[in-house]
């Protein structure tokens, strides 16, 4: 897919995501429903995830090439020892500050 689209559909994807969580895991119901939350989460989608995560992809297929099964496990491997954490690390930072939690706020919630 062209990145365009890979970046729209995360972006989709993680507004959905949102949306189930408030709706059938929160229960919060449609009056209750944080739509700016939503819009958030779509936001972090669109800017951070689907960018990263596509850009990600392209660079561990240059390399790492092929499609054996030893190429997917070294790709399982690098992903998600390397890059997993750093990534997890930088979306919970822009989490973080997108809900207004201080710098110290922010690094506090990303080391529990």
């Amino acid at each position: 897919r062209p990145p365009e689209q890979a970046v729209l559909v995360t972006g989709a994807l993680m507004g959905a995501g949102d949306v189930i969580a408030q709706q059938l895991v929160e229960r919060r119901g449609l009056r209750g429903h944080h739509g700016s939350r939503t819009a958030k989460m779509m936001a972090i989608g669109f800017c951070f995830v689907g960018p990263v995560v596509g850009g990600w992809y392209r660079v561990l297929d240059q390399l790492i090439p092929g499609t054996t099964k030893v190429v997917a496990v070294k790709k399982m491997v690098l992903d998600q020892g390397g890059f997993a954490p750093c990534f997890l690390g930088c979306f919970l930072a822009i989490t973080g500050a997108m809900n207004g939690l201080s710098v110290e706020e922010n690094w506090s919630k990303i080391q529990q």
